[in-house]
């Protein structure tokens, strides 16, 4: 437990002392370095410091620098530490109402000074919302409250460095980004490998429904979880299509196989009813009214990890019913976020699509 204690993974160990240090990084501690909180002077000149002038009567030490903002194409740090160390916490804030410009930023993860990401995700749908749309989640993950507040609780060890960016991919700025991200300095073992994140957006094709989730994933790793934001683009239920995790050279036929969409998030007889629980989700609230039915859909493999040793490829059919009770395959709209561990180096990414791409309709 010493040699990995910013694992330490809940009540029961609390009471036990590790030599583990906690940091935290904000705008009020940009480097999470001790004694270094809360140093900014208040000067409403500053243009890193715009929200200062809230605090020229109180001076430093009084809230100066909460917050930072993004300019338009801009691309700010969050956070550009050394390690060892694991990240425990992230908490993080923009706006009241994302208004279609959660998918407008991108969170980029770097581990150990490596040159392309191993997490690239818009900001919204890293924490379980779907379409922009405010849906509350109350998982062991993320936590999504109101009114836009994202938590996130996946455990992301790092060797040497870890780097994360915020990326305002619209032509607005950015004016408020409240965020902390709480981390320990502590040891970290050889067998522990890298979390990794992916973002993908598709229309099905009817001839061929699969919408491939995750692929050309490389050497031995763990698939911890799923989310799906999925549109419909048909009437009726769509969610008769099952999951399929291709591992170690499966090629055709998949090793694991679902049995349908419904079944893979854990509900029953299509989704009747909302709900957010430890490890499974249906939650938002979007049945047809103001455009097409939406679904935000995640499915946490916390107890349950998708073990594999040498390779990945994750797949979902886009599967409904014609009226005479066959299958129908679907084009639907889905996107989705793949979320695994593995050892680096892991393949490079294909490109983000571009902010016009990942708008929701």
């Amino acid at each position: 437990m010493n040699n990995f204690s910013g694992l330490i993974p809940g009540l029961g160990t609390l009471p036990l002392l590790t030599e583990m240090r906690t940091r935290s990084i904000s705008a009020e501690n940009p480097t999470g370095a001790k004694g270094k909180g809360g140093m900014a002077i208040p000067n409403p000149n500053d243009p890193k410091l715009p929200h200062s002038s809230h605090a020229t009567d109180l001076g430093q030490g009084w809230k100066v620098r909460p917050f930072l903002n993004a300019k338009a194409h801009e691309t700010v740090t969050l956070m550009d530490v050394d390690g060892p160390g694991t990240i425990q916490h992230i908490w993080i804030v923009t706006d009241k109402e994302w208004k279609g410009q959660g998918r407008a930023c991108v969170l980029r993860f770097y581990w150990d000074h490596e040159e392309t990401p191993s997490v690239e995700v818009p900001l919204t749908d890293f924490f379980a919302v779907g379409h922009d749309l405010f849906a509350p989640v109350n998982s062991l993950a993320v936590v999504v409250n109101p009114t836009s507040a994202l938590n996130c609780y996946w455990p992301m060890p790092f060797r040497k460095h870890a780097r994360v960016t915020f990326t305002n991919d619209s032509d607005l700025e950015i004016p408020t980004i409240a965020y902390q991200i709480t981390y320990a300095e502590a040891s970290i073992p050889d067998e522990a490998s890298y979390f990794h994140a992916q973002w993908r957006r598709a229309v099905t094709d009817r001839k061929n429904p699969d919408y491939v989730i995750l692929d050309d994933v490389e050497g031995q790793g763990r698939y911890v979880g799923t989310f799906l934001a999925w549109t419909q683009l048909s009437d009726g239920w769509f969610g008769e299509g099952e999951i399929k995790f291709f591992m170690d050279g499966d090629k055709k036929f998949p090793t694991i196989c679902g049995t349908g969409t419904e079944d893979y998030f854990c509900a029953s007889y299509g989704f009747p009813e909302n709900y957010s629980t430890a490890y499974v989700g249906n939650t938002l609230n979007h049945r047809g009214e103001n455009g097409p039915p939406k679904w935000s859909l995640y499915r946490w493999h916390i107890m349950d990890p998708i073990c594999y040793d040498k390779d990945l490829r994750v797949t979902i059919q886009a599967l409904g019913w014609w009226p005479n009770r066959k299958f129908q395959p679907l084009a639907d709209d889905i996107a989705s976020v793949a979320f695994w561990y593995q050892q680096e180096p892991h393949r490079k990414f294909p490109p983000l699509p571009n902010l016009e791409f990942r708008r929701p309709r």
